[in-house]
């Protein structure tokens, strides 16, 4: 039977891996290649943090194609739609109908995805969503997967959940009301290992540093938004 042929929106965080670990598993899509966005003055994928280094270091341990779609710095959103429309486009050309989002809980956001989409004939795969989030990142846990934290929003976390592993303890020790998966951008993730890695992915750890950005203007209440970066290089 041939397969389904897909890009993966790759994030370089959790979310992302297990849904490639998801769709690998049950054998529908082939994943044609993995798809990201990075700030091009910046060279990091946006609020991750990552350097366009690490991502590369991600799809050969994976054994997958990495495009990087760069982005410039304070992009609108008409300039944004612009530019992921050619994207698809061409995708479309090279006979790939489906993109994959490791989106789990965010309606408004699948929405949005699944509008693009639609505009050119495509279809959003979207292999989490709707799972609890607390049974979820356990099932990512045991499964193998090994994350790292690379950023987290200091309205829900402080600096010193920067640096730490995804594991048992983590999802205990978060404060209550974070969501165990980070899914309203509590915190984001860099993925070095897992089932579907050939190979775990080597990287040192730098400084760990702190960043504001202003706030959306509807929201009267905060100016700036502060986070927590952990810089990460390739080993």
């Amino acid at each position: 039977m041939n397969k389904k042929r897909a890009f993966l929106n790759w994030s370089s965080g959790k979310d992302a891996a297990y849904s490639l670990y998801q769709i690998q598993a049950k054998g529908e899509f082939e994943i044609a290649k993995l798809v990201t966005t990075v700030n091009e003055q910046a060279g990091r994928v946006s609020m991750h943090g990552v350097r366009e280094e690490l991502l590369k270091s991600q799809a050969d341990c994976l054994g997958l194609p990495l495009e990087i779609i760069y982005l410039p710095e304070n992009t609108s959103m008409q300039e944004y739609e612009k530019i992921m429309s050619a994207k698809l486009d061409q995708c479309l050309e090279q006979k790939i109908k489906y993109s994959v989002f490791g989106d789990i809980l965010l309606e408004d956001l699948k929405a949005f995805r699944e509008q693009q989409l639609s505009k050119v004939g495509m279809k959003g795969i979207f292999p989490l969503w709707g799972k609890n989030t607390f049974q979820l990142i356990h099932e990512m846990i045991e499964s193998g997967l090994k994350a790292i934290v690379v950023c987290v929003n200091e309205q829900y976390l402080d600096k010193s959940f920067v640096g730490r592993i995804i594991d048992r303890q983590f999802v205990s020790d978060l404060p209550k009301g974070v969501d165990p998966c980070g899914e309203n951008g509590e915190f984001h993730t860099f993925v070095f290992d897992g089932p579907m890695f050939k190979e775990a992915v080597s990287y040192q750890r730098g400084e760990v540093v702190y960043k504001t950005y202003n706030a959306p203007k509807q929201n009267k209440e905060i100016e700036k938004y502060g986070f927590w970066f952990l810089d990460l290089f390739s080993k």
